[in-house]
């Protein structure tokens, strides 16, 4: 069985050891390394090269979360970020999810919500977020745009990424190079004031753009790319 590497960064150390038995339990899981504070992480996945790295918000020499993301990217471009923190703004949320990390998950989550969460973020090119109900982000209070808004080309695009279609993916299905999908997405967002895929993909489902799929976007496995 294949042995998925993981680094574990929060300060507080009995939570430390705690994550790491539960993560050795896995089986397929091994913590390389185990940290108290955001410069020692970055070291530490530079070095390790881990599959995953399971991080704190409120630790020492974190002030800056997205600005951490962006140097654990640059230290190991192939690592997995995941967030595990009692940080609950969903805001924050909104910015660290358009860079890429893998999942965002409160304190209050499961072991079994945690350990499903790891092992998607290795497995699938998913995006997991467990927050409580009350924190998740409220509906935009602009006004819902009109169908007219979108193109027909631009209601095709972000119908297949509602299906969760990749841009590879998208760009076959409708005869299209990759680049121009990424176009449309970009109109897309400008147009219905979206972040990310999720909420653009949220804003055109709530307003009657297009249909709800079977599994929507603000369940726990959806593409983690703003574009």
């Amino acid at each position: 069985m294949s042995q998925y590497r993981v680094i574990i960064a929060d300060d507080h150390t009995l939570l430390r050891d705690a994550l790491a038995e539960l993560i050795r339990g896995m089986g397929d899981f091994d913590v390389v390394a185990a940290v108290g504070d955001a410069p020692g992480m970055v070291a530490a996945v530079g070095g390790h090269r881990p599959d995953v790295v399971l991080m704190d918000i409120e630790m020492p020499g974190n002030e800056d979360p997205a600005r951490t993301v962006r140097a654990l990217q640059a230290a190991s471009p192939n690592t997995k970020i995941m967030v595990l923190s009692m940080h609950d703004d969903p805001r924050l949320l909104q910015v660290l999810l358009p860079l890429g990390i893998r999942g965002y998950l409160h304190k209050t989550a499961t072991h079994r919500s945690l350990t499903a969460a790891l092992r998607d973020a290795c497995t699938q090119d998913g995006l997991t977020v467990s927050l409580p109900p009350r924190t998740r982000p409220a509906p935009d209070p602009e006004p819902e745009p009109d169908r007219e808004v979108l193109s027909p080309r631009e209601l095709e695009v972000i119908a297949l990424v509602a299906a969760g279609l990749s841009n590879r993916r998208t760009a076959t299905q409708l005869g299209l190079t990759e680049g121009t999908v990424k176009r449309h997405l970009r109109n897309i967002f400008a147009k219905l004031r979206a972040t990310s895929r999720v909420d653009a993909t949220n804003k055109a489902v709530a307003a009657g753009l297009i249909p709800a799929p079977a599994t929507t976007p603000s369940s726990s496995r959806t593409r983690p790319s703003p574009l």
